[in-house]
């Protein structure tokens, strides 16, 4: 039931942490994991040659390798959980999408407008969109799916892109206003409030399935008390007949002895004594006249029934005023969402969408080790032979061959990185308080909780916080790194004709990121250009 809210909280719960995709024949490790059957199945086959298997998400060892099963249970619930992602993206759809939209630059031929830009205000054919994805002018503008209506997301009083909701007047402003007309207001970013609704929506499915909890034991508490009132009445109906039995078996028993002694007075040839010992009889049998019992054939349960039936009426009207509440709440917040995803940037998926938020990084000489040397502008790193002569500087790495890149990166951001074939190479992102000084893990990148690391030998891992994660994939001599600070994401790619994801992080960063590398003897790492 949980699945249903969070179309980004639990579709990360039912994900396989190796395709990164919702699981597909689900089976669980004897460590409580989940994963997809084939995932699993493909680590384990081409990932040790020593028949000890491990759990790619905690790392606990199994011998022998496991039995797997697929999960019932859970496939059902991950099957729900894409019809109803299905059914909450339905009305996000609206006519703008299906529409054609016409480019804002074309003069004569319209074409078919493939995006608009919201600082522009604009939308663009694929001719028209170049400069948007070559020039550095355009490298912080926003891109979303091409919109008709992207005028009514412009504020009537100031000309400027609404991206703040002001949650006072419950409507979306822009930057000015909330220095003119919405000062002292609550406001919060689309995203906040986007994350807030999501967030709430989470709140009350919960709250429901503790409604519905609770009401399921109330249900199973009253069906035991009836059953135990049934049980009841019939012990006390039982015992009425055991004892209304006992009494007509005596009453039988004291009729075969007057039959008894009534059938040797017949015998008797003496009439005065015949005479007198028939009325003895006959005065004993007439002061014991037989009670008259009256036994109940049919039991009722009557009562019960109608108590039941005052419960069911009850129950129905509490369930459709849940379920009402829920249903208008879901409506609300799904056109809340929905109007709040056409502010959005999307998903990057091509490489061309990639690059729009193309960083160029350079290495920063003042944090290289001295076993690594800097080559093509600071571009490319490589491990030498011998040492080379820095000077001095509180920010190098005296210990690890390792160095950051001078710029951080924030917001969205993404970058290429080449890595030598033969040699061992880590793409890394850190923030910049981690340690320099010294062999500890504390300054070793993908080792603590400062970091984060992609392994590029002769298979491909995942390093943070001194654990690794296998990656299950072909190797990628050409990396690409993007990453989104404000969603929590880490991406790597393998660029080529498509872009390929080998793996994602999703954690919460809390400060800006500076790209890094570690690399060891005759390796070496360069940062490309977009166009290279």
């Amino acid at each position: 039931m949980a699945e249903d809210s969070s179309i980004s909280v639990d579709h990360l719960q039912f994900s396989c942490s190796i395709c990164l995709d919702l699981l597909k024949d689900p089976v669980t490790t004897p460590c409580g994991h989940s994963f997809c059957m084939v995932c699993i199945n493909n680590f384990w086959d081409h990932g040790t040659e020593t028949r000890v298997y491990s759990c790619p998400q905690c790392r606990e060892t199994f011998v022998p390798r496991p039995h797997l099963r697929r999960n019932n249970v859970m496939a059902e619930v991950v099957d729900k959980l894409k019809r109803k992602e299905q059914k909450i993206a339905s009305p996000v759809l609206n006519s703008s999408e299906s529409e054609d939209v016409e480019c804002d630059i074309c003069f004569q031929s319209k074409d078919k407008a493939t995006k608009s830009c919201l600082v522009c205000l604009a939308s663009f054919c694929e001719t028209h969109l170049k400069p948007h994805y070559e020039s550095p002018t355009f490298k912080r503008h926003k891109l979303v799916q091409a919109c008709k209506n992207l005028q009514d997301k412009i504020c009537p009083h100031h000309d400027k892109l609404e991206e703040i909701y002001c949650r006072t007047d419950q409507k979306f402003i822009c930057s000015l206003c909330v220095l003119t007309g919405h000062r002292g207001h609550d406001t919060a970013s689309i995203a906040a409030q986007r994350a807030e609704k999501q967030c709430t929506s989470q709140v009350a499915v919960e709250e429901c399935e503790r409604i519905f909890t609770d009401l399921l034991l109330s249900v199973e508490q009253k069906c035991s008390e009836v059953i135990e009132l049934i049980r009841t009445q019939e012990k006390t109906e039982l015992d009425q007949a055991e004892g209304l039995l006992e009494q007509l078996e005596q009453e039988i028993a004291d009729l075969k002895r007057k039959h008894s002694d009534l059938e040797q007075l017949s015998y008797t040839e003496d009439h005065i004594s015949f005479l007198q010992s028939f009325q003895s009889l006959y005065t004993a049998f007439k002061a014991k006249d037989t009670n008259r019992m009256t036994i109940n054939q049919n039991i009722s349960f009557e009562g019960v029934r109608k108590s039941l039936s005052e419960m069911k009426e009850r129950l129905d009207d509490l369930l459709f005023c849940i379920v009402y509440a829920y249903v208008s709440a879901f409506c609300y917040l799904s056109l809340t969402v929905a109007k709040v995803q056409m502010v959005l940037p999307f998903e990057p998926k091509t490489r061309d969408e990639f690059l729009q938020y193309f960083c160029h990084l350079s290495l920063d000489p003042n944090t290289a080790n001295e076993a690594l040397c800097l080559s093509e502008n600071n571009r490319k790193v490589t491990r030498s032979g011998g040492l080379t002569q820095y000077p001095y500087h509180p920010e190098r790495f005296d210990a690890y061959g390792q160095v950051l890149c001078k710029e951080s990166v924030s917001g969205r951001s993404y970058w290429e990185v080449e890595w030598s074939r033969g040699g061992w190479v880590y793409i890394s992102v850190t923030y910049r308080g981690i340690s320099r000084k010294g062999r500890g893990v504390e300054c070793w990148f993908g080792h603590n909780n400062q970091s984060w690391s992609l392994e590029c030998s002769s298979t491909l891992s995942i390093w943070h916080n001194n654990i690794q994660t296998k990656i299950p994939c072909l190797l990628s001599f050409r990396i690409g790194v993007f990453v989104d600070q404000h969603a929590g994401t880490l991406s790597f790619y393998s660029v080529s004709d498509t872009m390929t994801l080998l793996h994602r992080v999703q954690t919460t960063f809390t400060e800006p990121l500076y790209p890094g590398f570690w690399v060891n003897a005759l390796a070496s790492a360069k940062l490309c250009y977009s166009l290279e």
